[in-house]
């Protein structure tokens, strides 16, 4: 390959995981493309996991902000926002933007992400319904906290409980509803689960546990939701945080392999060997993402391919989850659900607020959930990472490295 001339890489996505990659490329071989990244929201690259402290008021817009315009122009990269890509021919290697702008590729980025799960049910469409996914979201759940009234979170999950927290903190009553009996039921075990709703109900969260919405209810603008035992909580604002669907549509028109999301192998390469993705939108060996660990370590073994240093494999890891809300400590890492044959380690001070609970195959630790101190939360996760034999410290694991180390 003549690297004295340069090749078109073409990045349709302007977010964390796109730019990241590109990132990445740029310490390894900065002067290898000339780069175009295509992005649909018309701002710079931000910081989406800072949406929740945004929207708590705990953040303003600059300190979001991941690249400035001027960072584009210093590093050379054309920059096209608010003109999202619509096609990709494959044949002739080209994107056509919304505008009609086409631009020629060698290489294809892919880092389209996801988008909320809109709860199909009547009227969720209404002014009033928003997700929780991007600035635009948030300006419009600010605009509604500055009206007052109730706010309704249809989702107990990771993202639904930090939008609450926001929207409490803005000054609306909110009630967060959730389907299944046990709140962010995917990170945490039951025990951790009723801590933490119990916290938030001291905060003045309305919880309401085991609810499946049947209809948004309003002319032209929310007025209340209503589920199906009949049940009518008034709402100014309904917010849908139940879970996101990866972005496919173009990748699938263009003739790429879907399934949930873009079918990707070890070096981040779709079935066309032209053609990379990173991101929400992949699907790896079945799994999909939604966390930011196993999104930097896809940028990092993307960014090695495209610069031609094809050395390094993807390999999902175990990743940990934290919830952003001030003052509320969480943690929960790995397996926390245990295989047949697993064993539990609890610790449980009611009076302090505290609970720790490891999940052990054999002599290893497989997952933690770890609830009102978490200080102890990344010496867990580097166990569960390099499979350390625990079986001399077992009787002191679950009172941290200080006294395991004294063993």
């Amino acid at each position: 390959m003549d690297r004295s001339i340069k090749q078109k890489l073409v990045v349709v996505g302007n977010g964390m995981a796109g730019m990241r990659t590109v990132e990445e490329l740029l310490k390894l071989e900065p002067g290898m493309y000339d780069i175009t990244v295509f992005g649909a929201e018309p701002r710079v690259n931000y910081n989406r996991i800072l949406l929740s402290p945004l929207l708590s008021g705990e953040k303003t817009r600059d300190e979001i902000v991941l690249h400035t315009r001027s960072w584009y122009e210093e590093h050379g990269i054309t920059l096209h926002t608010g003109d999202p890509v619509v096609a990709i021919d494959r044949q002739r290697r080209t994107v056509g933007a919304r505008s009609g702008l086409e631009v020629n590729y060698d290489r294809l980025l892919l880092a389209t992400g996801s988008s909320p799960f809109i709860v199909p049910v009547p009227g969720s469409k209404l002014d009033g319904v928003v997700g929780f996914r991007d600035l635009d979201d948030v300006d419009l759940m600010l605009a509604a906290a500055k009206r007052g009234g109730h706010a309704v979170v249809i989702g107990g999950g990771l993202l639904g409980l930090e939008a609450a927290n926001g929207l409490l903190r803005q000054g609306m009553e909110v009630t967060v509803v959730h389907l299944t009996d046990s709140l962010m039921n995917q990170q945490l075990d039951p025990s951790a689960a009723l801590l933490l709703k119990g916290a938030l109900e001291k905060r003045g969260l309305r919880i309401l546990m085991s609810r499946q919405t049947e209809a948004i209810l309003g002319e032209g603008r929310v007025t209340a939701v209503r589920f199906t035992d009949g049940l009518e909580v008034p709402a100014d604002l309904v917010v849908m945080a139940a879970g996101v669907r990866p972005n496919v549509a173009l990748a699938r028109e263009a003739g790429l392999h879907c399934e949930r999301a873009i079918v990707v192998d070890d070096t981040l390469q779709t079935y066309d060997p032209r053609v990379y993705a990173v991101g929400e939108c992949i699907q790896h060996r079945k799994a999909t993402f939604g966390l930011v660990a196993p999104i930097w370590d896809q940028a990092r073994v993307c960014a090695a391919h495209l610069a031609g240093l094809g050395h390094r494999r993807y390999v999902q890891q175990a990743t940990a989850t934290k919830l952003k809300v001030t003052g509320i400590d969480l943690y929960s890492v790995g397996d926390i659900v245990g295989l047949a044959g697993s064993e539990d380690l609890v610790l449980r001070d009611r009076h302090a607020g505290v609970y720790k609970r490891l999940v052990l195959a054999g002599n290893r630790v497989t997952g933690a959930v770890l609830y009102g101190d978490v200080a102890d939360g990344p010496w867990y996760f580097d166990l569960i990472q390099t499979r350390a034999d625990i079986s001399s410290i077992r009787d002191r694991l679950l009172f941290g490295p200080a006294l395991c180390e004294a063993a």
